[in-house]
């Protein structure tokens, strides 16, 4: 499965992904607080989204989520997980009306309570939440789970790792050896020490290799039975331990400021950090991760920094907009690609598609089978199965479509089936002659060529057209300007600038939320390339370059 970034309903998009195809799915649905400060991006889909939710109460909220969740369910592997993030408002309800339901109380495995450090202005009326629940259910009882381990407490290794025996191993803590269980093969004396109550830990053999490698430490006193600080104890090493396992507790995460690398723009974005967390302990390198409410993209950028594959679903514009950007920008040569599907396809890029390429699109978007040969086909570019027979598709990348095309067809279906009297022609438009003869065929000759054009298909559409321009004025000094920019352009949605564009590496956005299309930026002498991309309501893109040249006094374009 490919990465992926999908603008839509990710109800109507879930529906369309395949059963037991995601290993983790993560997802941070709208709160249940019917407050405007949940309507973050501002566009038609993430309003309709609001509406669609808030029409009813407690019930249609949890009935519009259910819906969601039981889709997520089915995608998920016998070994999947989901991870679930809400607040108080709801917590409860999504638990036994949702989750319990769906996945079954037995598939329950963890409530974690994450602390945003946040404090709030009603702290004097009633005791403030600082708190998210994060509910953490599996698909069966053999899903994936990687051991987390958080740092150790100061004071805790002070108190513990206080031994050192100037070996160069460094610090360690003495732990018990005796046997938590009885164990008769496990009586037996030691070094003139008596076996403990229930025996010793470990066999002689294993006795033997840590006495060798001196991970034994004795206490002068050899008479105590019962008495821990009596009996030998194994040497546990700082240097060797991974950490203190994680619990269901996690202050240790805060949540992202203002002042923040990652700080993008909008209130309720989740740290990388906490992402990561979840990715590394329920999927492993090369598994697909699922978001299906995506906002700006904070799973689908650690999925990719971990080598994971990605699914990202939002019905916001701009949501996918901040995504594409945030992953672009962290996009190196040895990251994989992605691609993004919105409302409309991009009639230009379409167009330049190469040929082949946009042959087995179209045919696929068609629900045909595309022919695996790029050349000598026979005039054949794939086969749509109908009434259980094969039906022949030719596509054109082209306009005007003429009446050569419909013989030229018409022969390649004889080719193909001498008994065939049905196909299609795919192109962008079709000419008089190209109608007249198609209509003549199937009224003469009981031949059906049927005239598909491209829109009929997929939705189509121009992306929007833009344009910069800029004031300048002196920053300070002779060397350095300050740079008003403008962008301008028909239905955008937002605006995105890269102020050190490079063509080869493609749009690298600095400012990733920018709704009012301007930004200023200080200078100084030298040459720049300046992009600004603008993203329409239908999520299609445009992207503008300009070149500004600062030489002492002068900005020039």
């Amino acid at each position: 499965m490919k990465n992926q970034l999908i603008l839509g309903d990710n109800l109507e998009v879930l529906k369309k992904l395949p059963s037991e195809s995601v290993d983790l799915c993560y997802i941070d649905p709208p709160f249940f607080s019917n407050r405007n400060y949940e309507v973050i991006w501002g566009d038609d889909g993430e309003i309709r989204s609001f509406k669609d939710r808030w029409s009813g109460g407690i019930t249609h909220y949890t009935g519009w989520l259910y819906e969601r969740v039981e889709q997520i369910y089915r995608v998920l592997k016998s070994t999947g997980s989901l991870y679930l993030h809400c607040d108080w408002h709801a917590n409860a309800y999504i638990r036994v009306d949702i989750l319990d339901k769906i996945f079954g109380m037995n598939h329950f495995r963890c409530e974690i309570i994450w602390q945003r450090h946040n404090s709030h202005n009603d702290a004097k009326k009633k005791f403030s939440v600082l708190t998210d629940t994060i509910w953490y259910y599996t698909k069966s009882n053999k899903s994936i789970y990687n051991p987390i381990y958080g740092s150790l407490d100061e004071k805790y290794t002070d108190s513990f790792y206080k031994y050192d025996d100037g070996d160069g191993k460094g610090l360690y803590k003495l732990v018990d050896m005796s046997s938590p269980n009885s164990r008769p093969n496990m009586m037996y004396e030691w070094k003139g020490f008596p076996y403990p109550l229930k025996g010793w830990r470990y066999k002689k053999e294993t006795m033997e290799i840590l006495d060798n490698e001196n991970r034994i430490f004795y206490p002068k006193d050899t008479s105590g039975k019962f008495d821990l600080s009596k009996r030998p104890r194994s040497k546990k090493y700082l240097s060797e331990t991974k950490g203190q396992l994680l619990s269901n507790l996690w202050f240790d995460i805060r949540n992202v400021q203002g002042s923040s690398k990652e700080h993008i723009g909008y209130p309720t974005q989740k740290p990388l950090a906490l992402l990561e967390r979840i990715i590394k302990a329920s999927s492993n390198e090369g598994d697909v991760v699922l978001d299906a409410f995506c906002g700006g993209g904070t799973t689908l950028v650690a999925a990719q920094k971990l080598n994971r594959r990605f699914i990202g679903i939002d019905q916001s514009v701009q949501a996918i907009a901040v995504s594409q950007a945030r992953l672009e920008k962290e996009q190196d040569l040895f990251s994989a690609t992605f691609s993004v599907e919105r409302y409309k396809y991009d009639y230009e890029a379409i167009r330049n598609q190469p040929a082949f390429e946009f042959e087995s699109f179209i045919i696929e978007q068609f629900g045909g089978n595309s022919n695996s040969k790029q050349r000598s086909d026979g005039g054949i570019d794939g086969i749509k199965k109908e009434a259980g027979l094969s039906v022949p598709i030719q596509v054109k990348r082209s306009d005007n479509i003429g009446r050569n095309v419909i013989d030229n067809f018409k022969s390649a279906m004889a080719r193909f089936d001498k008994t065939c009297k049905r196909g299609y022609i795919i192109g962008f438009s079709f000419g008089k002659g190209a109608v007249e003869e198609a209509a003549r065929l199937k009224r003469d000759e009981g031949i059906e060529i049927i005239l598909k054009k491209v829109e009929e298909i997929i939705p189509i559409a121009k992306p929007p057209r833009i344009e910069i321009s800029y004031e300048w004025k002196e920053a300070g000094t002779k060397k350095d300007k300050e740079i008003t920019f403008v962008a301008k352009g028909d239905k955008v949605e937002i605006w995105q600038w890269d102020f050190e564009y490079n063509e080869e590496k493609g749009f690298k956005g600095e400012i990733m939320l920018d709704k009012k299309g301007k930004q200023t930026k200080v200078l100084s002498t030298g040459k720049y390339q300046i992009a600004v991309r603008g993203v329409d309501k239908d999520g299609l893109e445009a992207i503008e370059v300009i070149t500004i040249v600062i030489n002492g006094g002068v900005c020039k374009e």
